[in-house]
């Protein structure tokens, strides 16, 4: 595809500059010739700051359900509940000791009372709802509130999150947020946001500095309990200022940000990306009350079908069901190709063939290629340490270093490690200094786990692309190195559309296998099965068993050698599980979490006796 078909990048994004360092070590420190300019002293600065020149601007907008009319707060109007909630906070004597944690999922509420506490300088944690709602023991839960000790705790109503309040009620002597008015046992955020502003506010924003703590956000914890890295003011402005620096377009004058978006703000993607990117440049973030998965999936489409954005956010799997969507509903089609400037992927590399559907797509819609660019980073980076900030060939370049931040590539075994400085890094975790000490390396680049490749070495300003991480690959008996993140991409493309994920095993083996989690609701289609069919009939359908074993024999066209294809297959039917540490509420998996977690599956994948495991055809 070439640049022409694919539309002007100039109009969009900076030209990116990188120079490489090479080292007598042998190591390689890449950093973009462009210097980080000076941004803001805090979040609250932006608040402020549009408050005053578009005081009547969307700033944030959700609706309960698809037939409901948006509700919507303005900057001004969310610079009043700001500093109303922000003397209430003040008042409760919370700190950075007895910070605010954040129960629930993303909405108006939440938004305005993470702002109120960062706003005084006291840090907000927003902890994924899937530890209160979907947990069976709490666990994980009770470590986070044990470790924060929280003045106050938010939930949008208590009668759901009534178990997960019991579990953790002996563990601290919070105060206990509902955003519905009607519960009796909580107080109500709307008599919060109603409170009187006092001058303690403006004096305690004016202390607020660069290294004052924003926030906590936790680590998935698979490994042990959960960690929570410390997001400092200085890494969230100076994230934004880069981005802003790359995305031209965002410069003021060049058009409307108007965001739709459901990634959770207990992660660094939805809340430190998405979110701040919205603040930052002054515009509107409508809040999605969808996500890609079974049952959810239609309101985030009706929601963009009234509400269309600029930049269209989201990670593989809801790539993967808007193409579906999109080849069976013309006028969204026409309307989303049309209208969004371009596409962002991150988190987990985006499968070819998604890459090539959406292209195809857009093509025969509109003439052009929708420009498809990601990023790299992580909680710890806040989460921008590189851009893609121009159109890249193919699906995974994560692009360049983003201004001010230094990448050190470090060869480990026949990979690039790569490792982070910069001031959007995290100076440490929470209450762990040992855990801290660990994570730096002696110059003090963060030890982030993961590889990659140099696009083309002679010309770093051409991209780096992500090499899996460093502790999941293993080798065979015969020495061959498995690059498991490569592999699971292209098993999830080769298995398309029956698999919606792929953990790789085979270590210490001489094959590699794959334990694949399935897409129940496209192998019951694939089956011609009705809806009421359970997971394990629909799993054990011929035809179900027949497309996994031509996947996996095309797959061993594409990667011949032992180390670029998976010999046999086992179908999953427990869903992963979050007390287990298997994955995220962004559909994320774990590779190790999985193994250890499914040993028996490993087992019986590699027994020969076994009926139940899938082997590659031909």
């Amino acid at each position: 595809m070439t640049t022409a078909a694919r539309g002007d990048a100039a109009s969009l994004f900076a030209t990116p500059r990188t120079v490489a360092e090479h080292r007598a070590d042998g190591s390689i420190v890449l950093r973009s010739s462009e210097p980080l300019r000076d941004g803001a002293r805090c979040v609250g600065d932006w608040l402020e700051q549009w408050a005053r020149q578009t005081p009547d601007t969307i700033f944030l907008a959700e609706r309960g359900h698809v037939a409901a009319p948006w509700t919507t707060v303005t900057y001004a109007q969310a610079q009043h509940q700001v500093r109303a909630a922000a003397s209430w906070i003040l008042a409760q004597g919370l700190s950075v000791e007895r910070p605010l944690a954040i129960l629930s999922d993303n909405s108006i509420d939440h938004a305005l009372l993470a702002l109120a506490a960062q706003h005084v300088g006291v840090p907000s944690a927003a902890i994924s709802p899937a530890y209160s709602l979907m947990s069976k023991d709490f666990d994980k839960l009770r470590s986070m509130v044990a470790l924060l000790d929280p003045g106050a705790i938010y939930v949008s109503a208590t009668k759901s999150f009534a178990p997960a309040l019991a579990a953790i009620k002996p563990l601290h002597r919070a105060q206990i947020i509902s955003g519905n008015a009607g519960d009796a046992d909580a107080l109500a955020f709307r008599d919060i946001a109603a409170t009187p502003e006092t001058p303690d506010v403006a004096k305690a924003f004016a202390a607020v500095a660069p290294d004052t703590i924003a926030k906590f956000l936790f680590t998935s914890g698979s490994t042990g309990a959960p960690k929570a890295v410390i997001n400092t003011q200085r890494m969230l402005t100076s994230s934004q200022q880069a981005k802003a620096q790359t995305w031209t377009f965002l410069q003021p004058g060049r058009g409307d940000l108007v965001i739709l978006d459901w990634l959770p703000w207990s992660h660094t993607f939805g809340a430190n990306h998405n979110f701040n990117l919205v603040l930052r440049n002054g515009g509107s973030l409508y809040i999605d009350g969808g996500k890609p998965a079974p049952g959810l999936f239609a309101t985030s489409l009706a929601n963009l079908k009234s509400v269309m954005p600029t930049v269209y956010f989201n990670v593989p799997r809801g790539f993967d069901m808007l193409i579906a969507a999109l080849r069976g509903d013309e006028e969204l089609c026409r309307r989303f190709f049309g209208e969004v400037k371009f596409a962002f992927y991150a988190g987990a590399a985006l499968p070819q063939n998604l890459w090539d559907g959406l292209e195809e797509l857009s093509i025969k819609t509109v003439g052009r290629a929708l420009p498809m660019v990601s990023a790299w980073g992580s909680t710890e980076t806040s989460p921008l340490a590189t851009d893609c900030h121009f159109l890249a060939e193919r699906s995974g370049n994560i692009g360049v270093p983003i201004p001010g931040t230094e990448l050190k590539l470090v060869t480990s075994g026949d990979k690039l490690e790569v490792r982070v400085r910069g001031p959007n890094v995290t100076p440490g975790y929470w209450k762990a200094p040992e855990l801290t000490r660990q994570a730096f390396d002696e110059e003090g680049f963060y030890l982030i786990g993961d590889a990659v490749k140099l696009a083309d070495s002679a010309r770093p300003e051409r991209g780096l692309f992500f090499d899996g991480r460093v502790a999941e690959d293993f080798k065979l008996n015969s020495g061959t190195w498995v690059n498991v993140g490569t592999l699971r991409v292209a098993g999830i493309a080769a298995l398309a559309p029956l698999a919606q994920d792929i953990v790789v095993s085979g270590h210490g083996g001489d094959e590699v296998r794959f334990l694949v989690i399935p897409n129940i609701a496209a192998c019951r289609i694939h089956a011609g099965l009705p809806e009421t069919a359970d997971a394990n009939e629909v799993l054990a359908h011929d035809k179900v068993r027949s497309a996994i074993a031509q996947g996996l024999a095309k797959l061993r066209q594409q990667g011949p050698n032992s180390s670029g294809h998976a010999t046999r297959a086992l179908l999953l039917a427990e869903p992963p599980s979050v007390d287990g540490g298997e994955i995220t509420d962004k559909g994320y998996i774990n590779q190790r979490a999985v193994l250890t977690r499914r040993a028996d599956a490993v087992t019986r994948l590699n027994d020969d006796a076994s009926a139940e495991w899938i082997g590659c055809v031909g």
